[in-house]
């Protein structure tokens, strides 16, 4: 009998972060270049970054920063957007992360199936989806996180790494 073992090696959730996004930012080169310039001189790390689809020369920058820095980044984001003309900045504090890491899971979609399998079977709506080569994180609402990781967990038996 052969035995598959599983690439997950962690399933993590992070809940002390928070999410800002900057509303129909011109899309024109630089730009991203500008905002992180300037969070990057307020000394405010990204944990993540999506950019959504350009419509009508314009797009939606969102990005995950660490709750003790969500008041300095709002503020360095709504001086950007005031700046470049975007129509406003939104954010929302009630998030969490949820990330299963293991090598390889970029070509094992049927783990990322998994993932997202487990969120939807409980009603969880995912707000963004990041990936690289050892891992998929979700943003999702804080209030069902603690239900997420759990069930995440049952749904891949419990047993990262295995």
């Amino acid at each position: 009998m052969v035995v598959k073992k599983s690439p997950i090696q962690s399933i993590l959730l992070d809940d002390n972060i928070g999410k800002i996004s900057i509303l129909e930012v011109p899309d024109k080169p630089g730009i991203a270049s500008t905002l992180f310039s300037l969070l990057a001189a307020a000394d405010i790390q990204i944990q993540m970054i999506v950019q959504n689809v350009n419509r009508q020369n314009v797009n939606d920058i969102s990005f995950i920063v660490d709750a003790d820095t969500m008041e300095n980044a709002v503020a360095t984001a709504q001086k950007f957007a005031f700046e470049v003309n975007a129509q406003k900045v939104v954010y929302d504090k009630s998030i969490a992360k949820l990330s299963v890491i293991g090598s390889g899971l970029v070509t094992s979609t049927a783990v990322i199936a998994t993932f997202f399998e487990a969120l939807s079977e409980i009603g969880v709506n995912i707000q963004m989806i990041s990936t690289s080569e050892v891992m998929v994180s979700c943003i999702i609402d804080k209030a069902q996180s603690k239900e997420a990781i759990k069930y995440v967990y049952k749904k891949f038996e419990g047993k990262p790494g295995r």
